[in-house]
């Protein structure tokens, strides 16, 4: 049985969960998706394979958790230094500027999170899921009130699919860097000017 929640997990297995990730994020910087093997991340690790795939249903799964990891990391970033600008479009684009910024500095380990992304397992579905939430709260700290009225939070949307779909076409070659950056201000200019 996966687990598929760090609730109720004790401190040791939850660092031991976080070494598989970090171990898995190491081996994706270095080669990318396909070099994400599980006996690979056993090694790195120094965890026993069947200890991964109890919290981990398969590579796809263990990616997106490092995806909502990684998430985390700039949310408790975006708490201690808030999105900046005088109008909402330019704090949310502050946002999603910093996100493309950390795909940036990791982009082999950024298309390894985006193609997992895009899996059919079930339970990396629902980390998929939570990365979302994740994306939108960061989002969402970027308008008045939290971003807690209707339109606020049909905006929010709407730019995480663009967000998503931008980074899901990089990994396939579409564009650069520059051109997801150039979608999502476009996205956003239309969704946030008057």
């Amino acid at each position: 049985m996966v687990v598929e929640s760090t609730e109720g997990l004790t401190d040791t297995q939850r660092d031991r969960r976080l070494r598989v990730i970090d171990a898995a994020l190491r081996l994706a910087a270095d080669g990318g998706y396909d070099s994400v093997q599980m006996r690979d991340v056993s090694a790195e690790a120094d965890v026993a394979l069947g200890t991964i795939y109890r919290y981990f249903s398969s590579k796809d799964h263990l990616l997106v958790a490092a995806m909502v990891e990684w998430m985390l990391e700039l949310e408790t970033a975006m708490k201690r230094r808030p999105a900046r600008g005088d109008e909402a479009v330019d704090r949310v684009l502050d946002v999603l500027h910093r996100a493309l910024r950390a795909v940036e500095r990791e982009p082999t380990r950024a298309a390894a999170v985006v193609r997992a992304q895009t899996s059919d397992d079930g339970a990396a579905v629902r980390a998929s899921q939570e990365v979302t939430e994740v994306l939108y709260r960061i989002m969402a700290s970027a308008f008045p009130g939290g971003g807690d009225t209707d339109a606020q939070h049909d905006t929010i949307r709407v730019l995480a699919h663009v967000w998503f779909s931008c980074l899901v076409s990089w990994t396939s070659g579409v564009g650069d860097m520059a051109w997801v950056r150039s979608e999502v201000d476009t996205a956003a200019h239309l969704l946030l000017t008057d």
